[in-house]
């Protein structure tokens, strides 16, 4: 029997009708026939009908990354001896223990006492190898909110194949064990090799990128060779994947336009033949230095350090010439307020990837918003979207939909994850209990942010002349343009003007979409061993930066463009 989730516009099945499912999950066999052809049905995946024989398999512990799995399991059958549970005893927390082995000390409960927990009401219970996990309490802390209810009553070893930064992090798996209530009996257990890798087919990357999380991928370049490039080569761009990476074939690759119910469908040869427009854009990952907005709190996270942006010149169709042969116009949209993106990618639960942006922005002719089928004038690697993407300048990168399908007009934001929850502002004291997200405003234009490159955070310096080269980049979304960026030495009590090396001077306020690569030689003490520098930089509207993350914060570890403050060691010269 072969699991395979198809995309949602396949999709017969509700959602209790796939909580069903999932509930029986046990064993699937694969025959070596479905094996062998397992290549094939991914090439295929998006081109098959959805048949009587597939099964839809909806359930999720996140609602970050995945667009299909398969699920095996042996053709034998292990049998053990199931241990009487233990009566009149509570069961203990223990968050030492290593998560999912076997504890003497808890109760044994089978997959079916497991099932009949899918409910707030019956509480929501997983099993995740030898354990059994009480999440009911934890439903409304998840980073996926509700996704996780999807998995309740069922294990989490076929999910947790697809989301495998769960299993990178050792953060996750001990608040995992903080839940534990008992043991799954030993029959009911899923072999965690036995699940096929959605992920066995990802392209090849530079060795320069250096992951954050392997699946989905998500890596960027190191820190000090981002001012090397003022255009990023592409094999040093980051990857922000949200999900295994689809692999498309531009001949048979469509975009359908949605217009009031009325689809237009355009080919890859029809796009590139229409006027073509070039358009120099960085983009910056949304949760760019998150990692040091949630250490303010003292939360553990493997998230972005400060390298997730880069720059290109991108080629492809303005949107609003393909929206104006449809005859929306920035002075005739009707009543549309938002333009939808739905990319190629599903998540498990069959949603595709989906974000949306501001008619005003996708209409606007100055607003530059592409789809976009080259990279520095070569077409598009499958990493960063192939055949065809959005781009949408000036705003954070979840919003340049990659591997693109289609595209809507609505009165309404997209309700995919990445709209609804994952890239929301909210205030410094809102905690995820207490989130309200459908008043929180979506990310759209990024904040002004500045970052220094060379030297890294705890390097060792030489001074040279009594002085330290100092680089770093600039960037502010918005159609902003870098106008100064400043370097202290004494916590903020002076600062020095860095200079501004590169900068695209074709463009300027409110239409520069690119960075700004900056360097200073900053004067040192000679005498000084342990030197801290700051950095902050100004933009042509007279943003600047927060001096600290308090002032900022945000739960979700986004738009988080503080000072950056680093602290490195000098070595003295010898003249």
């Amino acid at each position: 029997m072969k699991i395979i989730l198809k995309s949602p516009s396949q999709s017969i099945f509700s959602i209790p009708h796939r909580l069903q499912y999932c509930r029986t999950l046990s064993h699937f066999p694969k025959t070596k026939e479905e094996q062998k052809n397992q290549k094939s049905y991914k090439n295929n995946y998006y081109k098959e009908k959805f048949t009587s024989k597939s099964v839809l398999l909806g359930a999720a512990t996140t609602s970050l990354f995945a667009y299909y799995y398969l699920v095996k399991e042996k053709q034998q059958r292990y049998v053990y001896a199931a241990k009487e549970k233990e009566n009149g005893k509570s069961p203990s927390l223990n968050p030492c223990a290593k998560p999912g082995l076997w504890r003497s000390d808890l109760p044994i409960y089978t997959k079916g006492e497991v099932a009949e927990h899918h409910t707030l009401k019956k509480g929501m219970w997983i099993s995740y190898h030898e354990g059994v996990y009480d999440i009911t309490d934890f439903v409304h802390e998840h980073p996926g909110r509700d996704a996780v209810t999807l998995a309740a009553g069922g294990p989490a070893e076929p999910f947790w194949a697809m989301y495998g930064f769960h299993e990178e992090s050792p953060f996750i798996l001990q608040k995992l064990e903080t839940m534990r209530i008992g043991n799954l009996c030993k029959a009911d257990q899923l072999k965690v090799s036995d699940f096929d890798d959605p992920y066995i087919d990802e392209p090849k990357r530079s060795e320069d990128i250096i992951p954050a999380t392997k699946k989905p991928f998500a890596g960027t370049l190191r820190l000090d060779y981002l001012p090397l490039n003022f255009i990023t080569p592409v094999q040093w761009w980051y990857v922000r994947n949200h999900l295994p990476v689809p692999d498309l074939d531009a001949n048979n690759h469509q975009v359908i336009l949605e217009v009031g119910g009325t689809q237009r469908i355009f080919t890859m040869d029809e796009i590139q033949q229409m006027p073509k427009a070039c358009v120099m854009v960085t983009l910056m990952c949304s949760g760019n230095r998150g990692y040091e907005m949630l250490e303010t709190t003292g939360t553990k996270t493997k998230i972005w350090g400060p390298g997730a942006v880069s720059n290109a010149i991108w080629t492809g169709v303005k949107l609003c010439d393909l929206l104006e042969a449809v005859g929306i116009t920035a002075e005739n949209h009707g009543n549309y307020k938002h333009v939808q993106f739905v990319g190629t990618d599903c998540e498990i639960t069959g949603v595709p990837y989906s974000v949306s942006i501001p008619i005003w922005k996708a209409v606007d002719k100055k607003g530059d918003v592409l789809l976009a089928y080259q990279m520095n004038g070569e077409p598009l690697t499958r990493d960063h979207g192939y055949p065809i993407r959005m781009v949408v300048p000036g705003h954070t990168g979840a919003r340049s939909c990659k591997w693109l399908t289609k595209i809507i007009l609505s009165d309404k934001e997209a309700d995919g994850n990445s709209q609804m929850y994952d890239f929301k502002s909210f205030g410094p004291s809102v905690r995820s209990t207490t989130a309200d997200y459908e008043k929180a405003p979506s990310i759209q234009a990024v904040p002004v942010h500045s970052v220094i490159c060379r030297p890294k955070a705890r390097d060792s310096v030489q001074v040279v002349e009594g002085r330290i080269d100092v680089k770093g980049f600039a960037y502010a979304g918005g159609g902003n343009k870098i106008i100064r960026v400043d370097i202290s030495t004494d916590q903020g009590k002076t600062w020095q003007p860095a200079q501004l090396d590169f900068q695209d001077n074709k463009s300027d306020y409110p239409h520069n979409w690119s960075w700004t690569l900056w360097s200073c030689k900053l004067p040192i003490d000679k005498n000084q061993h342990d030197v801290e520098i700051w950095c902050k930089a100004i933009d042509t509207s007279s943003n600047t930066q927060p001096e600290g993350f308090e002032y900022i914060y945000n739960f979700k570890g986004v738009t988080a463009n503080a000072y950056h403050k680093i602290k490195f060691k000098l070595i003295p010269c010898n003249t």
